[in-house]
This record gives C-alpha cells, structure tokens and sequence, in this order.
C-alpha cells in the first residue's frame, strides 16, 4: 500500500504556519487542501480538545459566510489535534488565502456570544466547548503566521 502524502512530511520538523498539503485535480477541477497547523507537533501539547472543536464551528461558519465562501469546500479538525485543514475549490497556494485566515483568526479572537451551531439539535456534541481557549490558540496562531509566514514544509 503506498504511504499517503502527509505521512511523508518530518513531523519532529514541522513548525506552525499555513501549508499546503496536497492539491488534487479531475475533470478540470481543482481542489487544495490546506494544513493549517497551529501547534508544533510532537513538540507543543496539542489542541485540547473542546478549544478546537470551537474553532471548529467558529472557523468553518466564518469562511461558509466570507467573500470566498463560494471556494470553501470544508474546514475541519486533524486527528492529531495539531491544527485543522482548510479545503478550498481551485489551484492555490497560502499566499492566495493568508488574508482569509487572518480575517478568520481575528473574528475568532473577537467573537462574542454564542457559538453557532452549539445546541444538541445542531451539533453531536454541544456542550464541549471552550471559547476562551480557542482564542488562546488562535492568537498564538496569528501571531507566529504573520511573523514567520511558513508556507513551505520543512525537508
């Protein structure tokens, strides 16, 4: 059985930032998954588990309603709990959305009030949630993407 790409990248080497971790293409149309990876693996603990759940709900109702809504295709959790994937409609690469997940980061480290899709009709597991500890992530996160823009992984 062949090894799947992301099992190929040096995890012990891999820094937060915004990758991209594979690109795939039928029929003419593109897709590209983006790893979003907001902690060190392997290094840094990993994202507890209800702080990444509400980034989950809070990220993934922020691109379903942006001004690229149209080319978000799925925005969701590792296994890992090292990051998330972002999976978008067309060829890109982080420079074409780094813009987007700052605009992402900042309405998840100012958002107020309820979380979308928190109820027990809305989601299989609604009470796991922790907001302030989503912000705590997200704004590590920003801060180390803006200042160290890792888009390409490490050899």
């Amino acid at each position: 059985m062949e090894k799947i790409t992301s099992f190929t990248i040096n995890h012990l080497r891999l820094l937060p930032g915004l990758y991209v971790s594979r690109k795939d293409a039928k029929e003419g149309c593109f897709v590209t998954t983006f790893d979003m990876r907001i902690t060190a693996p392997n290094i840094e603990p990993v994202i507890d588990t209800p702080a990444l759940h509400t980034i989950e709900h809070l990220a993934a109702t922020f691109l379903r309603n942006s001004k690229q809504k149209e080319d978000v295709v799925y925005f969701g959790p590792m296994g890992c709990r090292t990051g998330c994937y972002i999976v978008m409609f067309g060829d890109k690469n982080p420079a074409d959305i780094f813009d987007l997940v700052i605009e992402m980061c900042d309405f998840i480290i100012n958002f107020v009030g309820s979380i979308p899709g928190a109820t027990p009709i809305e989601c299989g597991n609604y009470s796991e949630q922790n907001l302030d500890m989503a912000k705590y992530y997200i704004k590590k996160y920003k801060q180390d993407l803006k200042e160290n823009k890792r888009f390409v992984y490490p050899e």
